[in-house]
């Protein structure tokens, strides 16, 4: 998975959320409980395991994400970007400042061992 090179450089906290619902609006937040934040090396780790997903086609579910992670920049006003999980059907859907159209939408491959890691982290955080 292709990663914005200003969410590699600038995030500075994540924030785990176990969505709840989908959005009201496009590039609103998802709605969901904050189960934990994530600093430093925990950062780093987890955007470099992020970077590590491999592709995969579409599938179809109907887009239901369960988990999603927002970045923050150093100052903890702005939300760099967030990017919604669905381990259906294999698609990621990130928006925010540091986000190019291009890189909104993309799929992985759910099975593969780097995507467990992400989805045992996410699970670990929370409920």
């Amino acid at each position: 998975m292709q990663l914005p090179a200003e969410v590699l450089t600038g995030t500075a906290l994540i924030e785990v959320v176990r969505i709840s619902a989908h959005p009201k609006k496009k590039g609103a937040p998802y709605p969901g409980r904050t189960v934990a934040h994530w600093s430093g090396s925990e950062v780093t780790d987890a955007l470099a395991l992020i970077g590590t997903l491999p592709g995969s086609g579409q599938h179809r579910c109907g887009f239901s994400p369960g988990w999603s992670i927002r970045g923050y920049e150093d100052s903890l006003e702005l939300v760099l970007f967030e990017a919604a999980f669905c381990f259906s059907c294999h698609e990621v859907r990130m928006h925010g400042p540091a986000v190019p159209p291009d890189l909104a939408k993309q799929f992985f491959h759910a099975d593969a061992p780097p995507a467990q890691a992400l989805l045992a982290l996410f699970r670990a955080a929370g409920p």
